[in-house]
């Protein structure tokens, strides 16, 4: 009997019977009968596996937005990588100092010199004192005017401080005939 007021309630929209003193209703709403649901979500708990710009699955991760837009370039700012190629990097450990020339468009190192090299290491007592500032900045003098380059910009990095080891390399190159332009924030 049970069974076949479920075939009844299935096959209708609603069905009632009567057992007794209790009324049993029977409202169809079948798992594929087209009916739209009335929640957003799909079936896997999920708005149509697609994000906010329905560019991507669900699955990926948003990218982040910024909060403030990139802002304008200035064409010195673009520029000055053509107008002064070539920069001076100078780094200082407790044990060596290193200076190189770099050319900033196709980032190649036109020279290099360090106390850690050959030839310098030989000659100085110790490799990181100021006068080795000296030398190398005298060395990589001789090997920048090699290729051919009389000019190029230092700028600081963030946690360095023009003075003392770093003043030393540069105005040794300076000594030595390398035009250096230093910008100082």
């Amino acid at each position: 009997m049970f069974k076949h007021l479920i075939c009844q309630a299935w096959n209708k929209q609603t069905c009632s019977s009567n057992f007794g003193n209790s009324a049993v209703l029977f409202l169809k709403r079948g798992f594929h009968d087209g009916q739209i649901l009335s929640s957003s979500r799909s079936f896997f708990g999920v708005e149509d596996f697609l994000d906010d710009d329905n560019s991507r699955p669900y699955t990926y991760k948003k990218e982040k937005r910024p909060k403030n837009p990139p802002k304008h370039v200035s064409f010195k700012s673009r520029m000055i990588a053509y107008m002064e190629p070539f920069t001076l990097d100078v780094f200082i450990s407790k044990r060596f100092v290193s200076a190189s020339v770099t050319h900033q468009v196709t980032c190649k190192q036109v020279a290099v010199a360090g106390t850690n090299s050959k030839d310098i290491k030989a000659v100085l007592k110790s490799r990181s004192d100021i006068p080795a500032c000296l030398s190398v900045g005298r060395f990589l003098a001789e090997r920048v005017k090699e290729a051919d380059v009389y000019a190029c910009s230092y700028t600081p990095r963030e946690r360095d401080r023009f003075e003392g080891k770093i003043r030393a390399v540069v105005q040794s190159l300076i000594d030595n005939g390398i035009d250096v332009k230093v910008y100082v924030d």
